[in-house]
């Protein structure tokens, strides 16, 4: 079962649909003069200081998508490199589709030193030995936008890490877990601990999404909750 751990803001005792996560960005950005760059820092940074309070033991792999999960993931290996804690990153997509925050992140990470390594055409021994010295798996994949079985390479990816004895951390939701209907795709990364942003969310409550989440821990990224509790307050659940 997850469970999640107490904090001190209203996160953790609300729930947000995908359509809420989405326009909690979009109103940060467009109403209050937030710069997305800012909320991915503050989510990365979030996740680092999870990491550090569970304790970290080796090198930390970064697995990134192309989306915002994926630049999550590269503020996560930026700021453990500042920490200088062994870290390498295993981009799962073609440089070159990176946009927006994402590719800002990454242009950054390229300049730091961190080894970056591309790995959308890789075989499973490869997968194994670049994490064979992993003491922890981050899950930078796919985010909460994502629905429906991941497509390669993202599964041959998540199922190599589920493979992996490393302790294992999914950004905002585990790759290929539908954060609406909480129902696993067939190959779903199985979290140790699950760093979700904002609120937790409200597929996190079905019994299919638990062995999938691990502890959850819900991270503040800066979000005023005056938008959140905006958002709840004007946007019905797509359930209902």
């Amino acid at each position: 079962m997850s469970r999640q751990t107490s904090v001190k803001h209203p996160g953790s005792e609300q729930a947000l649909a995908r359509h809420q996560v989405q326009q909690v960005d979009r109103q940060a950005v467009a109403q209050y003069g937030f710069d997305g760059r800012v909320l991915m820092e503050n989510a990365g940074r979030g996740c680092v200081a999870l990491l550090g309070r569970l304790g970290i033991r080796g090198r930390v792999v970064v697995c990134c998508g192309a989306g915002n999960n994926g630049g999550d993931g590269f503020v996560i290996a930026r700021h453990l490199a500042i920490r200088a804690i062994p870290t390498r990153v295993l981009l799962c997509c073609d440089p070159q589709r990176l946009r927006g925050d994402a590719e800002s992140n990454y242009q950054i990470l390229t300049r730091c030193g961190v080894e970056i390594q591309h790995v959308d055409q890789w075989r499973d021994d490869q997968w194994s030995h670049a994490i064979r010295d992993a003491g922890w798996l981050v899950d930078a994949l796919l985010g909460t936008g994502s629905q429906g079985e991941p497509r390669p390479p993202f599964d041959q990816a998540i199922r190599c890490l589920n493979e992996s004895p490393a302790r294992r951390l999914a950004v905002d939701v585990p790759s290929g877990l539908d954060c609406d209907r909480g129902q696993p795709a067939s190959l779903t990364f199985r979290a140790d601990h699950t760093c979700t942003f904002v609120a937790s969310k409200i597929g996190f409550s079905s019994a299919a999404a638990q062995p999938f989440l691990g502890e959850v821990h819900v991270a503040d990224i800066g979000v005023p909750w005056k938008i959140v509790q905006e958002i709840l307050d004007s946007l019905a659940d797509p359930r209902e």
